[in-house]
């Protein structure tokens, strides 16, 4: 076929949830591209593969961003996933929905319909919660939402040292009150990964109305008198034309949906007039207000050997544990490596927790590739800042679709942000001071003991920070000069074309944004469908 009512480009937590909703009534037919493979390596489907999922070049596409001026000029690395279930298949499965008070300010900001009580209802609707329902928890959703199989007892030792620093205690991120450090629930089911892909398409792939297509890369949109009719996508190295006769929906991420519409001629004019490419729409918020969670890792020696470690000790751990995953699919094959943490403030001043942690069973350095690192045993507490102020965009190396796009993340470029990273660090360093994790700490090795005073540990956060990998904001929802997508997600002066993934959010929430993504594409499925049927 080469027409179809619907166009998904990604298949990512977005797409996979717009193929579903679509081509449920069966009265559409609906066509989901994706630029990577299909999911069907080892490494997605147990957890403890997100080991080796950060640096597979197949399934990750492993961007790096412009050397960052911010940052004394590193570059940043960005993974994301190339498969079906985009960064879903590829992430540490945390099921978190930010606050209450991040949708009532999307709200606020003049976009109609996505307050916390108005999306709720889909966070509800997506998930089924193994702890049953509530009233912030739905039960007969595809995405199954479960306790963690594995919790190595240093887990609990750091939920214990964190509360010896003051912080509460909190057995559920997204219940009444987001605050406090405790377990995450995870996006799994049965010990297994639970993807966007495998909750929301691995199901109905036998729907007729319903084809996808892999291994196709977006060249471009097709584009006639500001009406979005196709796409054109290459694929084993030939181009195909696909037509929509009613919309194509861009879901393909916060770095690659401006990219594409950049590519399309869709943008600030002075950007596509740098790469050559004709001016098809002059919209100049495209690949602007890049937002992420800049995060900074204290980690120290640890004199322990049940933990994550190119070790002896830790290797004879890591098989038994390896047979409680065959005998009961438990233990530390199903660890999403980060499974605990909690939402906590950088001063009890705040009204809300402005700060997440992870913490992580390893001596851990640039996002685990550091092998080196991994030789020693120890701890890491990972904290990131929730609701950055600095801003940064997303551009082109060039006009072919092949290149990766230009990421310019520029954080920590507010000197806001740089001063609460600072103060995140005191607070790390006093959290893994505390007892029982205390009592088996050897040295610190970052920042390590030359790092005393404000000025070195701000310089220590330039030289170290990274993403936690939730890129958001470059399609953003609104109606001033810089939006993207009005409130319906329909690109502002065109027709047919409607962005729906995590780059249009207006602001950061929270918060992981995986369920939220998830959240957003089902709540844009029913606005699709009222205009349809």
């Amino acid at each position: 076929m080469n027409k179809y009512d619907f166009i998904i480009i990604g298949a990512g937590s977005a797409g996979c949830v717009l193929a579903d909703k679509l081509s449920q009534c069966g009265r559409f037919q609906v066509c989901l591209l994706e630029a990577g493979s299909k999911d069907k390596h080892w490494s997605i489907h147990l957890p403890i593969g997100i080991v080796d999922l950060i640096k597979n070049k197949q399934l990750n596409w492993q961007f790096n961003s412009a050397p960052e001026p911010s940052q004394n000029n590193r570059r940043i690395f960005n993974p994301r996933g190339k498969t079906l279930g985009g960064s879903s298949s590829i992430n540490a499965m945390l099921y978190t929905r930010g606050q209450k008070q991040d949708y009532d300010h999307w709200a606020a900001l003049g976009n109609s319909g996505w307050s916390f009580e108005e999306v709720l209802p889909y966070f509800r609707a997506t998930q089924h919660q193994e702890r049953g329902e509530c009233k912030y928890h739905g039960v007969h959703g595809p995405l199954n939402v479960s306790e963690s199989r594995s919790k190595p007892e240093i887990h609990d030792q750091f939920i214990q040292a964190a509360h010896e620093a003051g912080f509460r205690l909190n057995n559920d991120f997204n219940g009444e009150n987001q605050e406090g450090v405790g377990y995450y629930q995870v996006t799994q089911k049965n010990g297994k990964r639970c993807s966007a892909a495998k909750a929301f398409l691995t199901p109905n792939l036998q729907r007729k109305n319903l084809t996808v297509i892999t291994n196709a890369l977006v060249k471009r949109l097709i584009i006639e008198d500001k009406k979005v009719i196709g796409v054109c996508y290459k694929s084993k190295g030939k181009t195909y034309q696909i037509n929509a006769n009613k919309e194509v929906l861009l879901s393909a991420g916060a770095f690659n949906s401006p990219q594409i519409l950049l590519l399309s001629g869709i943008g600030p004019e002075a950007e596509l007039a740098q790469h050559n490419i004709e001016l098809v729409h002059c919209l100049d918020g495209v690949g602007e207000n890049l937002q992420d969670h800049v995060d900074v890792i204290s980690v120290i020696r640890h004199h322990k050997s049940e933990l994550l470690a190119y070790r002896p000790k830790a290797a004879w751990w890591f098989t038994k544990e390896a047979y409680k995953y065959i005998a009961n699919k438990r233990g530390l094959l199903t660890s999403s490596v980060a499974e605990s943490g909690g939402f906590i403030k950088s001063h009890p001043s705040l009204s809300r927790p402005d700060l997440q942690l992870h913490f992580i069973p390893a001596a851990f350095d640039d996002h685990g590739r550091n092998h080196k690192m991994l030789c020693n045993y120890g701890i890491a507490l990972h904290a990131c800042l929730l609701r950055p102020k600095s801003r940064g965009k997303v551009s082109l190396y060039g006009s072919s679709p092949s290149l990766h796009p230009k990421i310019s993340l520029n954080m920590l470029s507010d000197p806001y942000d740089l001063n609460v990273m600072v103060q995140a660090v005191k607070i790390c360093r006093n959290i893994l001071a505390q007892q029982p994790l205390a009592e088996n700490n050897g040295q610190e090795i970052f920042p390590g003991n030359q790092c005393q005073n404000d000025e070195q540990l701000a310089e220590f956060v330039k030289n170290k920070a990274n993403t936690i990998y939730h890129p958001v904001g470059t399609c953003k929802m609104g109606n001033d000069e810089m939006a993207v997508v009005n409130h319906e997600l329909k690109v502002h002066g065109l027709t047919g074309l409607r962005v729906i993934d995590a780059s249009i959010m207006p602001t950061l929430i929270s918060g992981n944004t995986n369920a939220p993504t998830i959240m957003i594409a089902a709540k844009a499925a029913d606005l699709i469908l009222a205009d349809h049927l």
